[in-house]
């Protein structure tokens, strides 16, 4: 791979850089002669006056997107970075603390729900920070409650549909979802049992979180998910995570793998996300950055292919996320970038073969050690 030179040398920062020798990951296959040229943070095809890199036949793939992290604590976009993911999509965060993240050369970028809605009296209720700031007792409060989102700097909202304890009624939901999208925003629906996953399709969310751990979904609902257009992100990573660390009863992670090979087999986007947290309280911890790698082997597993498990890492969040500029390797587009030693596409482990990274054409210095 890259030379001892190469590999040490110093961020691009600013500098025009010029990667040589690299298989491309085009979105359907590798491109084995294709230059890629990074000038102010963006991809660009034109080498003059660049710094070359000699990526010595490494596999440049887009930046990973987590399309479900947690950003609860410092630190974190850092550590994601370090294992190639270059987009964070939190999914609950309370906003004085994600406003003081990011801009930090190197670092992971991200978006964030906020606050998600939450029934009273539910389990995520008494999560510390976010719990009792996302109470909403009924579809009178929906509109408030989203403009206060928007207010806070949400870039989408998220709805704890199901919960355990306590639900939020249909009502409220279709309400929640209505409101949101009068403002231009996507819904984000926390649905981890088939109940869950039923209430929200029926109010139109958008994106889907979690995979059902009571039962597997059937092949109506998968095939309802893909006419209506849904998108769902199954957190593989955390249904494992939870029964093996809690065991909830009647929870079988069997149902939640068997539920996205149907989604798959229906035409439904999958999505990887991975729940990653750090925070007490929560059902199961997960690590940020190496869980995601995991997540991709899981989806695997559960019966995509290598190429779609790479999609689904790049450039389908990127897409039903509305984040124009990354996802893809073109001109352009930010230069968020993963050169890895062998080829994801032969087998999907290979994305742990990190050889570079790039965010917005900076690379990591000091990388945090991956574990």
């Amino acid at each position: 791979m890259a030379s001892q030179e190469q590999a040490s040398a110093g961020p691009a920062g600013g500098l025009k850089v010029a990667l040589t020798n690299a298989r491309v990951f085009d979105g359907r296959r590798l491109d084995y002669d294709r230059l890629v040229v990074i000038e102010n943070g963006l991809i660009s095809t034109d080498p003059g006056g660049a710094r070359i890199v000699d990526c010595a036949g490494g596999v440049l793939l887009p930046g990973l997107i987590d399309a479900h992290v947690h950003l609860d604590g410092p630190g974190r976009l850092a550590v994601l970075a370090s294992y190639g993911i270059t987009t964070a999509l939190d999914m609950a965060s309370v906003p004085e603390e994600t406003a003081r993240l990011g801009g930090a050369g190197g670092e992971a970028d991200f978006r964030t729900a906020g606050i998600p809605a939450i029934a009273p009296g539910s389990l995520h209720s008494h999560f510390p920070g976010v719990g009792q700031r996302g109470l909403i007792g009924g579809p009178d409060e929906a509109e408030q409650f989203v403009a206060d989102r928007i207010a806070e700097g949400s870039d989408y909202i998220k709805i704890v549909v199901g919960s355990p304890f306590a639900d939020h009624d249909q009502a409220t939901v279709d309400a929640l979802v209505v409101a949101a999208h009068a403002r231009g925003k996507i819904v984000i629906a926390h649905a981890s049992s088939v109940g869950a996953v039923d209430k929200a399709l029926a109010a139109g969310a958008d994106i889907l979180t979690h995979a059902p751990l009571d039962q597997p979904l059937d092949s109506r609902v998968a095939a309802e998910a893909a006419d209506a257009g849904r998108v769902v992100a199954p957190t593989l990573t955390m249904m494992d995570a939870i029964v093996a660390n809690i065991a909830p009863p009647g929870a079988d992670y069997a149902n939640a793998r068997a539920s996205v090979g149907l989604l798959q087999a229906a035409g439904v986007p999958i999505l990887a996300g991975t729940d990653a947290n750090d925070t007490p309280g929560t059902p199961s911890r997960v690590p940020h950055g190496a869980s995601l790698h995991h997540e991709l082997e899981l989806l695997a597993d559960a019966g995509l292919s290598p190429l779609d498990v790479l999609l689904a890492a790049t450039a389908r969040p990127a897409r039903y996320f509305g984040l124009t500029d990354r996802g893809t390797i073109a001109p352009g587009k930010r230069a968020d970038l993963l050169l890895v030693e062998e080829d994801p596409l032969i087998d999907i482990r290979a994305t742990r073969s990190i050889v570079r990274v790039w965010c917005a054409g900076v690379e990591p210095e000091p990388a945090p050690t991956r574990k």
